[in-house]
């Protein structure tokens, strides 16, 4: 698998399930994007909220898919919604991979969650998540698929232009009036706890 790939995911609920899709290998960890351990975030953190959004920013760069691992709450963290919408709107490939079904560290699974594509638009309404596809990890053999995934992605945001950016809604995505795009705050829990950060092991919850 060639393509170079960003990963959104909520880094506190859902880091042992992302973990579980990065240790498949089915990305080399030169093509991987959006991971960091928990002292690059501390360093990231004490910088601020422009600092975080130059940090994805500057990791979706080097880009041309941005990967939504889906869990449970993913369709509510702010820095997801910034880093879906600068995904598409910079031309990358989108496309999302529920991961409730993967078992966690307690070989437990979690609820699904809201397709975080229903909260953004295309200039002319048409919803991302009836654009954008969504597979679920395990139901759908992600580690023997994922590459194919990331294709289609790629191939899909290629039939639209670059003026076909999408705009964040309120409420209801279907009824509401658009406004601005989704902005972040630190407070919104993006802070990486993983099975690959070294004091994961010190610090279970």
């Amino acid at each position: 698998m060639s393509r170079k790939i960003f990963f959104s995911f909520h880094y506190e609920r859902d880091a042992w399930r992302a973990g579980q899709v990065r240790n498949s290998n089915v990305v080399a960890s030169e093509d991987e994007y959006g991971f960091l351990d928990a002292t690059d975030w501390e360093s990231i953190k004490k910088k601020g909220k422009a600092a975080i959004e130059r940090w994805i920013d500057d990791q979706l760069k080097n880009t041309s898919v941005t990967v939504v691992l889906i869990g449970a709450e993913t369709a509510s963290r702010e820095w997801i919604q910034y880093e879906i919408l600068k995904s598409w709107n910079r031309g990358n490939g989108v496309v999302g991979v529920r991961i409730h079904n993967i078992k966690d560290q307690d070989q437990k699974t979690d609820v699904a969650g809201r397709n975080p594509f229903d909260d953004f638009k295309l200039p002319d309404g048409t919803l991302l998540s009836s654009v954008c596809k969504t597979y679920d990890w395990v139901a759908d053999d992600g580690r023997k698929n994922m590459g194919a995934w990331a294709d289609e992605a790629a191939n899909i945001r290629a039939n639209y232009g670059t003026d076909d950016k999408i705009v964040g809604t309120s409420g209801d995505s279907r009824n509401s009036k658009v406004q601005s795009v989704p902005r972040a705050t630190t407070a919104s829990g993006f802070a990486p706890r993983a099975p690959w950060c070294p004091d994961y092991v010190d610090g279970k919850r």
